[in-house]
């Protein structure tokens, strides 16, 4: 189900949006992102930490794989699978995060989405593509999502 398809002219209107999210986002939320390197996947995730009230500097996780950033609202679990093979990312057992079994339950924010090998039962694809001289960002709700996830992106 499509929530939203948006346009953003620069990168400070896609951190803009993310703020917005962070203020609402429910925990247990997870955001599935895909888009080409520079597409604006963590300039996204940046503004989503502001909203949720993060003061640490979020920057990408390519080589740490998992940043967990928990001083929010909620906490805010990072992952970027760019560089990994489908094996790799199975050992590090995304579902813990995105099901809040063994970690407090927060938002899960995983870039290069497409690599994951299984996926969560209910979360929000996040598409982002540049086209001429904008972003654009096509927004959808997969599995059941909570009415308070779809809440967020009415209006925008």
């Amino acid at each position: 189900m499509t929530l939203a398809v948006l346009s953003f002219p620069d990168a400070d209107a896609t951190r803009r949006f993310g703020v917005q999210l962070g203020k609402y986002l429910p925990p247990l939320t997870t955001l599935l992102l895909e888009g080409d390197l520079g597409s604006g996947k963590t300039t996204l995730v940046q503004g989503i930490g502001e909203g949720l009230g993060i003061a640490e500097a979020i920057v990408s996780p390519t080589f740490t794989l998992i940043n967990e950033y928990l001083e929010g609202r909620v906490p805010l679990y990072h992952f970027d699978l760019y560089r990994l093979h489908p094996d790799e990312i199975e050992e590090l057992q995304p579902e813990v995060y995105w099901e809040g079994t063994e970690v407090r339950p927060g938002i899960t924010a995983i870039e290069w989405s497409e690599r994951l090998s299984y996926l969560p039962k209910a979360y929000v694809r996040i598409r982002l593509q540049h086209e001429d001289t904008a972003l654009q960002v096509e927004v959808s709700a997969v599995g059941t999502v909570s009415d308070d996830i779809k809440a967020c992106f009415e209006g925008v």
